[in-house]
């Protein structure tokens, strides 16, 4: 028996016919990724040579990897591990508490014009770059004419100069790290709750359940699986701990606990010239990340049913 072809189009041709107009949107973009996103990578060969600006690429030097062996046995190289882990994450897990608080105290607020200003306010420093932020906190924190130095002398008690302070620099860098970021995170949460039925809520009221038993047995469990997919997403950022941040608030003084791998790079390579070391760096940490990131989606298909394609 003979199948007779009928000449129709698959499904899946059909499929990509329909799609040609959206691939020919999409293509300007692939274009740019391709240029300001791949084509740069060639620079990672640097993580191999003892590189030289004047060779270049396939003129320097090749020395494998010597640079990783250099890097891991720098002295400051386990401090600096251990202070981006220890940030990054506090800001993970603060990043994700903070503005749950907030999307469910402002979720209780009835009154729509002071519910939207509070959001607003909260959702300003959003729009701020940390250029302008950290001029701020260091007018805000200085101990001669910082207005926390004058509440401190108001009460009797010595000034303090968090951005001197080792032990207290990375608390420091987690809250103003909330303060900045905590707007965005809040819509989406707000988002959340808004997709949660009402009738949920009405039926918690007919049985006498008050606000903060409606928000603990309703509010929190129909937000899950927003949480649990951003709180898996943000292990890729398991090592970014924020280099715009810590470069414009950070000093010597403070670097055996505030030093992170990107400053570290930024240092080595921009400052002192050792190219190959800094790209060894940067190639180290991309690599970590990576992992997290694909360990992240692994967890948010498995928890939260999200996947890219």
């Amino acid at each position: 028996m003979h199948l007779v072809s009928t000449g129709a189009p698959s499904p899946k041709w059909q499929k990509f016919r329909r799609q040609i107009p959206l691939h020919i949107m999409l293509l300007p973009c692939v274009v740019i990724v391709l240029i300001y996103a791949y084509y740069p990578m060639i620079g990672l060969i640097i993580a191999f040579q003892n590189y030289n600006p004047r060779m270049g690429f396939f003129g320097s030097k090749w020395v494998g990897l010597n640079n990783f062996l250099y890097l891991m046995k720098m002295p400051n190289f386990a401090s600096v591990m251990y202070n981006t882990v220890f940030i990054a994450l506090m800001k993970m897990v603060m990043g994700l508490v903070v503005p749950i608080v907030y999307a469910i105290l402002l979720d209780q607020i009835r009154n729509g014009g002071i519910k939207r200003t509070i959001q607003t306010i909260i959702y300003i420093p959003y729009f701020l770059s940390w250029v302008i932020l950290s001029g701020i906190l260091i007018d805000l924190l200085s101990p001669s004419t910082g207005l926390l130095a004058d509440v401190f002398r108001m009460c009797g008690a010595e000034p303090i100069f968090f951005l001197a302070e080792p032990d207290l620099f990375p608390y420091l860098l987690v809250v103003t790290d909330v303060w900045k970021g905590a707007g965005y995170g809040t819509i989406i949460y707000l988002a959340a709750i808004t997709s949660i039925d009402p009738s949920y809520y009405e039926a918690a009221v007919m049985d006498g359940a008050n606000r903060f038993q409606q928000a603990i047995h309703i509010t929190l469990p129909g937000m899950a699986p927003i949480v649990v997919l951003m709180a898996t997403l943000s292990l890729g950022n398991i090592l970014n701990a924020g280099f715009e941040q810590v470069l414009n608030l950070y000093s010597p003084v403070v670097y055996s606990t505030g030093d992170i791998i990107d400053t570290f790079v930024y240092r080595i390579g921009l400052q002192n010239n050792q190219f190959g070391v800094a790209t060894a760096a940067g190639l180290f940490k991309s690599a970590v990340s990576f992992v997290f990131i694909a360990a992240g989606y692994l967890l948010a298909y498995k928890f939260a049913d999200y996947t890219v394609f």
